[in-house]
């Protein structure tokens, strides 16, 4: 590296045409300067300047010596200002990664702020399981529910209810009326669990009165993915507690009804984690930002289920 620094320094003597002029430009002072000019003379073991009282001038090896060491400056400057540039405007290839219950949103979220940046490129990964952010190079990824603890930098986006749904089916098919969690015990329940052991322990309290409902369901049916779970309970196979931001739709459609409303079930933390502690580029930084922005939309709707 002190090769390098000589090389910059020797450059810099070169363009401002004397030794002085160079000391100042580098905030250093003229005899460091011929000091560091000398050792490149002496481990090259030829003359690279040729001093006067007056003026510097290049010898032959000197001349084509400064071609490269003004090469070698012009590309470090270069990648200054790319870093700068990648501070200031998303551009490149964002690598992010999420869970596959995304996919519901990853357009609304993401597509106008893409459209925005043409310079940028979204490679998405999508993945219920866990991935190492490092081994998959990943800038940015979001997490749903509780964080394992880890060197992973963690910031809060947003959080979405969780409510129990069940298709309009399923309802009319039922007995009774579901007024009170004791109501579905022995309903088929729809879950998402990635054990071997998929017992679902259910801790809930009315809103209004504070009463506590605790209860164990064995559920009929589990799966790893968000979405497959809300499709078998559109399909009217059971009831489930899924995701506010990811029933929106459905609800209002009709595709799913929202059982016991006054009832609080709890709320899933919504994340974006980063292996970089230090500072953040500008693509991580805005899609942050976009994606919190995005999910207190969602919050502002999900008021009015």
């Amino acid at each position: 590296m002190e090769d390098f620094k000589r090389m910059a320094i020797f450059a810099s003597v070169v363009e401002q045409g004397s030794m002085s002029g160079a000391a100042r430009l580098l905030d250093m002072t003229p005899s460091a300067i011929s000091q560091h000019i000398r050792q490149l003379e002496r481990e090259a073991g030829i003359t690279l300047l040729h001093r006067s009282t007056r003026q510097l001038s290049l010898t032959d090896a000197g001349q084509r010596f400064y071609t490269q060491c003004a090469t070698m400056c012009e590309a470090a400057n270069r990648a200054r200002a790319e870093l700068a540039a990648e501070r200031q405007e998303p551009s490149g290839e964002l690598r992010m990664s999420a869970p596959a219950g995304f996919t519901l949103h990853a357009a609304p979220a993401l597509g106008a702020w893409l459209a925005r940046h043409p310079a940028l490129r979204l490679r998405l990964l999508m993945d219920d399981a866990p991935i190492d952010l490092i081994q998959a190079r990943v800038d940015l990824a979001l997490r749903f529910g509780t964080l394992a603890d880890s060197s992973w930098v963690a910031r809060l986006l947003g959080r979405s209810a969780t409510v129990l749904c069940a298709a309009p089916q399923w309802i009319a098919a039922q007995k009774q009326l579901v007024q009170q969690p004791a109501d579905l015990a022995q309903a088929h329940w729809l879950d998402l669990s990635r054990s071997d052991k998929p017992e679902l322990e259910l801790h809930w309290h009315h809103s209004a009165s504070g009463e506590q409902a605790h209860f164990q369901v064995l559920p009929q049916m589990v799966s790893n993915h968000r979405s497959a779970v809300q499709q078998f309970c559109e399909a009217g196979l059971g009831v489930a507690l899924l995701s506010a931001h990811d029933v929106t739709a459905s609800l209002r459609a009709g595709r799913l009804v929202r059982l016991l409303p006054d009832w609080d079930m709890g709320q899933l933390d919504i994340w974006a984690v980063t292996p970089q502690r230090d500072v953040q580029s500008a693509k991580v930084r805005q899609a942050m930002e976009v994606l919190r922005q995005y999910f207190a939309q969602l919050d502002g709707m999900q008021q009015t289920l």
